[in-house]
């Protein structure tokens, strides 16, 4: 049986974000977006509205790279300050 090499397993990363921020948090979670997609985690990111608060942002990352990805966003979340405003869902 022939397996095509260039398929990839994916898993789906959802983070939940508050839509009210203030100008450094937005920027923050921009430079958190940006960072994903230039360090190649992925090549878009989904966005949807959850409800009046929240927006949910989602996209695929390679199953080998899916912890050190979710590992990415967690110490980015601390670092930034982040808690409040962003969350694994």
């Amino acid at each position: 049986m022939n397996f095509d090499k260039s398929f990839t397993m994916e898993k789906l990363i959802r983070l939940k974000v508050r839509k009210d921020l203030d100008a450094k948090m937005q920027h923050n979670i921009l430079k958190l977006k940006g960072s994903l997609i230039a360090k190649g985690y992925t090549e878009i990111i989904h966005i949807l509205d959850q409800d009046e608060d929240f927006h949910i942002n989602t996209f695929e990352a390679e199953l080998e790279k899916y912890n050190e990805v979710r590992q990415y966003i967690a110490s980015f979340i601390e670092q930034e300050s982040l808690a409040e405003t962003i969350s694994f869902k």
